[in-house]
């Protein structure tokens, strides 16, 4: 329990020091959402007149202070932009970067479990050397980068899909799952290639523990070794490093919507950045912390309930 309240506290104190260090930041880069709106030739009144209505010549701390607590009671302030609700813009686009952070997450599982257990069962094979260094190699590809060469070979040479096309949820859903499930392969690849390499080498150093002698002397056959004792210890780090990949999935979703020209939280972020839209970025920064923040804690309690060797007093 003491723990749980640890992760919890931690959780307000890093929520509240991103926040924080975004107004910070924009506080200290040239320029300001007034001056982005009217442009650098406007006069010195109307840039004034400007900055009064949107509240920029209040101090700093009771700015920060009256949007944090508008934020979590929901109110996320109006876009300097569009003129319109933070959370109605953000709530149309959750779907897009949620749909693509769980397509994601659903390959790197699929793809890492059953060759990570069939490369530890065969490790002495030839082709499982050629896994092992075709997953090296994809490990070393950033996801951004691996996006471009998805786009290259699956869009302009073979059409399986549109580059640059996209089609909302709310138009045709099954298009809209078929355009991200290239851009959830160029996210998940790599991530699926970590978690395999890790599950294989949990594996193979559970097999050389005595417990797995003991259960081979009482007669249990290989596959009953493997699924029922060896699997069950070795899936424990697994399961946490998907948790962790699982956060850095949805990181890595904003980076390949830009790629893939998706509109979702990612390519609203670095718009908004540009045109100097605080109450957007400040929002969408936010969310992606509590969410990856949250999935950390989760993950965290999760691995102290499987291994009991974590828990409180053991």
């Amino acid at each position: 329990m003491k723990t749980i309240i640890k992760k919890i506290i931690t959780f307000i104190v890093t929520v509240l020091l991103v926040t924080l260090f975004v107004f910070i930041a924009f506080e200290l880069i040239p320029g300001d959402a007034a001056t982005a709106r009217l442009g650098i030739n406007a006069t010195p009144e109307a840039l004034m007149a400007l900055r009064e209505e949107m509240g920029l010549t209040r101090p700093f701390f009771i700015r920060y202070f009256s949007w944090l607590g508008s934020f979590f009671f929901g109110d996320m302030g109006i876009s300097y932009s569009y003129g319109v609700s933070v959370r109605s813009m953000l709530a149309s686009k959750l779907p897009i970067t949620l749909t693509l952070t769980l397509i994601s997450f659903i390959m790197v599982v699929a793809i890492s479990i059953p060759i990570g257990v069939f490369s530890s069962k065969y490790e002495d094979r030839p082709g499982i050397k050629i896994i092992d260094v075709a997953g090296q190699l994809t490990m070393s590809v950033p996801p951004f980068f691996l996006g471009i060469i998805v786009t290259y070979v699956f869009g302009m040479l073979l059409h399986l899909f549109v580059p640059g096309g996209f089609v909302s949820y709310d138009v045709d859903f099954g298009k809209f799952l078929s355009y991200l499930f290239f851009p959830a392969v160029a996210i998940a690849l790599p991530k699926a290639a970590m978690s395999t390499k890790l599950l294989k080498t949990s594996i193979l150093s559970e097999r050389k523990l005595d417990y797995v002698r003991t259960a081979f002397s009482r007669g249990n056959s290989t596959m009953d070794v493997m699924y029922k004792h060896v699997l069950k210890n070795a899936i424990i780090p697994v399961i946490t490093f998907l948790g962790m990949t699982l956060a850095d999935i949805v990181a890595g979703s904003l980076v390949i919507e830009q790629v893939f020209s998706i509109p979702g939280y990612g390519r609203l972020l670095i718009s908004s950045i540009a045109n100097r839209d605080y109450p957007v970025v400040q929002a969408i920064i936010a969310i992606i912390a509590m969410i990856v923040i949250v999935i950390n804690l989760i993950v965290d309690i999760l691995y102290q309930i499987l291994d009991p060797r974590m828990r409180e007093g053991r």
